[in-house]
């Protein structure tokens, strides 16, 4: 019998990417959920054997204007709180955090763009050690204070905190290693063309280092996930 992993998705063109593959091999039945989805955040987050929460234009403290975020946040806590395998990238990152108590805010820096990480003792023990060296996309400008007992596992030098674990069944990225960054990689650049002209971002040279980079990011970002759903354990 499949395993099921059940995936929330904010804006249609950040989808799994590179982190398809690795769930389909390792038997996930991968199932969408999305945003414009009537029963959105409605179904019982704890039946999915795992749940990814990816990343939207949007802020965690943003609820006054996008009120489903206060429901996704109590979805997600109700999985957190059990121990139930939960991956958030970015956004879901800080629905995670904020699920957890830990406060989310605008860092006042938008930190877009391809660098390496700086990854902690912690992170080199575990499956992140797969992107050392890596030149991963940034794409945010929110950042969250570490939840309760979570475990920052890397940082860059524009923002301290890029991923934590809480155990080995709560991992969030605040990056975004699971954008292909090769030919469809424009989808990314066109929905978000506001908001690269307003931080001013270089867009051919953005595509320019997503093609460059394309093929290792994919290599390691698939090991990464591979090796994350590997080490998990039975609540």
């Amino acid at each position: 019998m499949s395993k099921t992993a059940l995936v929330l998705r904010h804006v249609q063109f950040e989808d799994l990417g590179h982190f398809r593959p690795p769930l389909e091999y390792a038997g996930y039945e991968v199932a969408y959920s999305d945003l414009t989805d009537g029963n959105f955040c409605r179904s019982d987050p704890l039946e999915p054997d795992l749940m990814v929460i990816l990343g939207g234009p949007v802020g965690v403290y943003e609820n006054d204007i996008y009120p489903f975020l206060d429901r996704e946040v109590e979805f997600i806590r109700a999985r957190v709180e059990a121990g139930r395998p939960t991956l958030g990238v970015c956004l879901g990152a800080q629905l995670i955090a904020a699920s957890l108590g830990a406060p989310v805010f605008p860092s006042g820096i938008k930190e877009i763009g391809f660098s390496k990480l700086r990854i902690s003792a912690e992170g080199l023990k575990g499956p992140l050690r797969h992107l050392d060296g890596i030149e991963v996309l940034h794409w945010h400008g929110d950042t969250y204070r570490l939840p309760k007992g979570a475990v920052n596992l890397a940082s860059t030098d524009l923002i301290e905190q890029q991923a934590y674990a809480l155990g080995h069944n709560i991992l969030g990225l605040q990056f975004h290693p699971e954008a292909e960054t090769g030919p469809t990689f424009e989808r990314w650049l066109v929905g978000h063309a506001a908001e690269l002209s307003a931080a001013k971002i270089d867009v051919p040279s953005l595509r320019a280092q997503g093609i460059e980079h394309a093929l290792k990011l994919r290599a390691a970002s698939i090991s990464l996930l591979s090796g994350w759903l590997a080490g998990l354990e039975e609540p």
